[in-house]
């Protein structure tokens, strides 16, 4: 599996496994424990969960996935932002670590922009921080305005990641915010890669498919992976699946591929309001 490197220094893989959904139902748990397991086994290593899905439980279908090979996985969860004060960051985080039966975190996010002021946010992580519960945190779903006001803050230059919904037929940060970021070398880690399923019906992506005995869906896998510091975390609670969107970190999509693409998917000319879900 490739790798992205943070810029810490850590090396995680270019394709995660994202979670949203799992926990809901307690009959699929073992299915998606199985999925979860598969997909580390395929060295998609990365998972990422959050507080809010399936109100912890999805936190805790990740801790099952993760027994005994915690040391291999680089996990991602999310504090929601009525949580997000000092002293609720910390606590929100004490519980996730109990529902994933670890001891630390290894990527921590705040979940979107709430009303709490970004430096308590901080200030919150900074003590997580120096506890050893997570060892680097970021953000999710902040525009350009609003990541430039919480990288002006103390501490903020450890930012790792900013988490936002990108895939083909969603690419508005590629007008601004994903050049900026990958200037300043903050990973962007990219949710709903495949539309949450609703692929588009597209016959230059069907051909390129074609072009690389591969499926359309991981043609869209392998370009919103076409940067080195952008990660996919596609999620499926079915191991089949799995295997075959992990096979789509090994496509390398030529130069014509890319433009017959943009011609289907013009790339866009203006900025545009954040996408989020």
């Amino acid at each position: 599996m490739r790798q992205v490197a943070l810029r810490d220094g850590t090396r995680v893989s270019a394709m995660g496994l994202g979670t949203w959904h799992m926990g809901e139902d307690v009959r699929q748990r073992a299915q998606e424990v199985r999925a979860l397991q598969t997909g580390i086994d395929l060295g998609a290593t990365l998972i990422d969960t959050a507080e809010m899905y399936a109100e912890g439980r999805a936190e805790e279908v990740v801790g099952a996935a993760i027994r005994g090979r915690r040391d291999s996985v680089y996990v991602v969860s999310k504090v929601l932002p009525q949580n997000a004060s000092r002293a609720g960051a910390v606590k929100a985080c004490e519980a996730s670590l109990k529902r994933l039966k670890t001891d630390r975190i290894d990527l921590y996010l705040l979940h979107w922009r709430g009303g709490i002021p970004f430096a308590e946010t901080l200030a919150g992580f900074d003590d997580l921080m120096q506890a050893g519960k997570i060892r680097g945190f970021g953000v999710s779903n902040l525009d350009l305005r609003d990541l430039g006001e919480w990288l002006a803050l103390s501490h903020a230059d450890k930012t790792l990641v900013n988490q936002v919904m990108y895939s083909i037929g969603e690419r508005g940060i590629d007008f601004d915010l994903l050049p900026w970021c990958l200037e300043r070398r903050i990973a962007l880690m990219a949710y709903c890669p495949l539309a949450q399923g609703s692929l588009p019906q597209s016959g230059v992506l069907e051909r390129i498919a074609k072009r690389h005995k591969a499926t359309p869906a991981q043609i869209m896998l392998a370009w919103v992976m076409r940067h080195e510091h952008v990660i996919a975390i596609p999620k499926s609670a079915r191991p089949e699946r799995v295997r075959e969107n992990a096979k789509a970190a090994d496509i390398v999509l030529s130069a014509e591929d890319l433009m017959d693409l943009d011609r289907d998917f013009p790339p866009p000319r203006k900025a545009q309001a954040l996408a989020m879900t």
